[in-house]
Parts: C-alpha cells; sequence; structure tokens
C-alpha cells in the first residue's frame, strides 16, 4: 500500500513537471502540423506520427522525404541522423536506474527521451523512478500529438497566405535551438556556419546536387560529425564541467 501511495505521489509531480513542456509542445508541434498538411497528411496521420515519433527535427526530417516520395530507406537514415543525439541522452539515463529495472520499463522509459523530458528526468534523484517518467509523458506526448493535429486542422481552414506564414515558425524554432550553443561556443559556430555553407554547395555543385535532399542531408551530416569529432574531440575535463 505504502508503495502504491508512494509511486502514485511521484506520478502526480512527473505530470506536474511535465505540464509547461506538454504546453510547449502543444505551440511548437501546431507549426509541424503545418508542415504535415503542406504534404499532404491528414490530421489522424499528423497525430500518429507525432504520437510514435515524438521529435520535431526527426518528424521534419520525414516530412521533407516524404513529400519529395524518396525511398523509405531514405527516410529512416534522415530520421536516424537527426535523433542521434537521443541515443546518448539514453544512455546517460540508463546510469540513472535502477540496475534492477526490467527491461519493459527501461524501453518504455526510453520510448520519449526528448530533449526536455529528459532534462527534468536527469534532475531527479537516483535511483529514477518510472512513475516519474510515466507521469510526464502521460501529458507531455498526447500535447504534442494533438498539436500536429490541430495544425494540419488549421492548415486546411485557414488562407494560403496565413498558412504560407506560419510555415516559416518552424523555421524560427530551429534557429532558436541553434542560436544559444553558437553564441556559448566557438566551435558551435564554426560548424553551423559550414553547415549552411555546405548545403548551399552542395545545392549547385555537379555530382551531389543531382542527389535528393534527404541523401545530401545524410552525407553532410556525416562529414561534419566526422570533422567535428576529429578536429575538436571533447576533453574529459570539459565532459565533466557539462555535467555539473
Amino acid at each position: 500500500m505504502k508503495s502504491e501511495k508512494n509511486n502514485r505521489a511521484v506520478f502526480l509531480r512527473g505530470m506536474r513537471d511535465g505540464l509547461p513542456i506538454g504546453l510547449g509542445y502543444l505551440a511548437v508541434s501546431f507549426s509541424l502540423g503545418i508542415a504535415a498538411r503542406n504534404i499532404g497528411m491528414t490530421a489522424l496521420q499528423g497525430f500518429i506520427m507525432s504520437w510514435f515519433g515524438v521529435a520535431s527535427a526527426g518528424e521534419y526530417a520525414a516530412m521533407t522525404v516524404i513529400g519529395a516520395a524518396a525511398p523509405y530507406i531514405e527516410m529512416v537514415l534522415v530520421s536516424l541522423i537527426a535523433n542521434a543525439r537521443y541515443l546518448l541522452m539514453s544512455f546517460a539515463l540508463s546510469q540513472r536506474l535502477d540496475p534492477k529495472l526490467s527491461v519493459l520499463h527501461r524501453l518504455l522509459i526510453g520510448y520519449a527521451v526528448t530533449d526536455e523530458l529528459f532534462g527534468i528526468a536527469v534532475a531527479q534523484q537516483k535511483p529514477l523512478e518510472p512513475a516519474y517518467s510515466y507521469g510526464s509523458y502521460t501529458v507531455a506526448i498526447p500535447m504534442w500529438a494533438i498539436g500536429t493535429a490541430l495544425g494540419v486542422v488549421a492548415g486546411n481552414i485557414l488562407p494560403q497566405s496565413i498558412v504560407s506564414a506560419l510555415s516559416v515558425a518552424l523555421f524560427g524554432m530551429f534557429i532558436a535551438v541553434i542560436i544559444p550553443p553558437a553564441k556559448q561556443n566557438r566551435v558551435v559556430l564554426l560548424f553551423v556556419t559550414l553547415s549552411f555553407a555546405a548545403s548551399y554547395a552542395a545545392s549547385r555543385l555537379p555530382l551531389i546536387s543531382s542527389l535528393s535532399g534527404s541523401a545530401r542531408v545524410i552525407i553532410l551530416t556525416l562529414v561534419l560529425g566526422a570533422a567535428a569529432a576529429v578536429f575538436f574531440p571533447v576533453k574529459p575535463d570539459e565532459t565533466e564541467e557539462a555535467d555539473t
């Protein structure tokens, strides 16, 4: 009985902490829904995609591939690259779990390791209780999926001029994601700048420009990521400072 009460309290605390994240997700995924509508997706399709995808960059990358009618393998690779950082977050989060925690609980917790949900999870005392993550997911994930569906519905109702204006909002979100770390770290700024320049050059160069947009993204991400790892490796002391 005591354990059940404790799990309920932890679950409710997770819901409380997940509520502001969910409200933010509702606004952001609305813009994602506009993008989904622009490639012909229905509100139900957008809802299902966001419910199981739970990743703005990954979903937008997948939508770009869908809109271009590219092969499925490109969709898988683009989504994997766009969401690669979640693998690192999952590794870090696994260190905060009880070693005796079942595989099922680990899989369920790993279902929605987003930047924000990861942030509140690692801030909890070790070991992380699954009920906390489930509580935050219960609020945040439905809002993310509902926001996408609402964006699709709004895109079908609103005038084209407003839909075009709202389509820009998603790019504004991506810019807001890269600007803060670029201002704090010169290496990040360098590679953000290089990525813009390389993307433009790839669309003009004779051989690579003939590839699909998603294939160019895959190549440039791997090349620039490898270059950053080789020439600017993260030192152990920098990693320790980031963790404190």
